[in-house]
Formats: structure tokens, C-alpha cells, sequence
């Protein structure tokens, strides 16, 4: 256990850490667009709303459970960012929804839902590469669609995540949930902006830092 601490770069952790408030201040505007969330955090605030527990601890209930899953066949997976985006993301959603809605008020007018949800795709992009590119572990519901493709050999990380992207969807709209632009933008639209982020800031911020 302490050779492992010691080998932890934690300016890394740190940008890590960054990136997940990051994304958490995206999906907490995603949702004060009221036009949809990403398909899972969709899914577990209309589980959360329908089962009447709060949001963030329905999110780390919810996560013990998939983590069981990433422990038994994903360990190596398994870091610092797992237990930081498991525990606390559901948190740091929640700070910046009530903040934004403390001072915004909820979104009256389409072109006000449109814009949150465009602004909401650049900061989650940001946060998400912050998050990722690091390799300081793989949240639990993103580390099922790479164990499915690890397992499923014939199978591209593409479909295995659209997959369960699909599900988390599918679920979030029979619970009573919104899925709509945002669900859409969130599932199919992240990916080039996530990769200019990776390519154009992260990628650059880690080595500098990493020297």
C-alpha cells in the first residue's frame, strides 16, 4: 500500500480531481437546460425522483453496485478517480445546480435551454477529458462499456458504449425522465470535443505539469 502511494502522481490526481468538478458543473447545467442530461446521470435522477432519495445518494448507492462489477472484472480500472467521481461527483452536481438555480432562476425560453445545453457541452467536454486522460482510475458506469469490450472481443468500445447508453435511456424515459437534446447532444456529441480538449489542452497541461 505505500509503494503504491508513493508511485501516485498527484498532479495528475489533482487535474483529476479538477475535471471531475468540471463535469459536474456540466451535468449540473445540462440539467437546469431541462432538455436532458447524459443517459446515465438522466437515469439516476429520474430513479432518484421516482424512489424519493436524494440525488447524490442515490447516485453512491447506485455506484457500490456497479463497483462490485468493476472490482471483479476490471480491477486494474480501479484508482483514485474511481472513488472521487463514485463518492462526491453526485455532490458536486447538486452545489452547482442549486447555485445556478439560486441565481438564474429556472429557463424560460427555448433559446435559453439551447444555449444551456451548448454551453453545457464544452465545460462537460472539459471536465471529462480532465477526468479521464489523467488514467487515475475509471468510474464505474464508464468502466462497464470497457469491460464489455475487453470481454466481447468482436465487439468496438463504440457499440458496447451506445449500448449501454441506450439502457441507461431507455430507463431514465420509463421512469419518467427527460430525454431529449441533451440526452442526444450528451450520447453522440461529446466525443469531438472531448478529443480536442484531450489533443489541444489536457494532453498539454500533463506534460507540463508531469516535468
Amino acid at each position: 500500500m505505500s509503494e503504491w502511494i508513493r508511485n501516485i502522481n498527484w498532479k495528475y490526481v489533482i487535474v483529476m480531481c479538477i475535471g471531475n468538478i468540471i463535469l459536474g458543473l456540466g451535468i449540473a447545467i445540462f440539467k437546469f437546460s431541462g432538455l436532458g442530461n447524459d443517459p446515465f446521470s438522466g437515469m439516476v435522477m429520474a430513479l432518484s425522483a421516482r424512489v424519493g432519495i436524494e440525488y447524490a445518494v442515490f447516485l453512491i448507492m447506485l455506484n457500490i453496485i456497479i463497483f462490485i462489477v468493476e472490482f471483479i472484472l476490471g480491477r486494474k480500472l480501479i484508482g483514485i478517480g474511481t472513488f472521487f467521481n463514485a463518492l462526491l461527483l453526485g455532490y458536486v452536481v447538486t452545489f452547482f445546480y442549486d447555485a445556478i438555480v439560486s441565481v438564474a432562476g429556472e429557463p424560460g425560453q427555448m433559446v435559453q435551454r439551447i444555449l444551456s445545453v451548448c454551453v453545457g457541452v464544452i465545460v462537460t467536454s472539459l471536465g471529462v477529458s480532465m477526468y479521464q486522460l489523467p488514467d487515475q482510475g475509471v468510474a464505474p458506469y464508464d468502466s462497464m462499456s470497457l469491460i464489455m469490450t475487453e470481454r466481447l472481443k468482436k465487439v468496438p468500445y463504440f457499440w458496447n458504449r451506445v449500448a449501454t447508453d441506450a439502457l441507461c435511456a431507455l430507463i431514465c424515459w420509463l421512469a419518467g425522465g427527460i430525454v431529449g437534446l441533451g440526452t442526444l447532444v450528451s450520447a453522440f456529441g461529446l466525443g469531438p470535443f472531448v478529443q480536442f480538449f484531450d489533443t489541444h489542452f489536457t494532453s498539454k497541461l500533463l506534460e507540463k505539469i508531469g516535468k
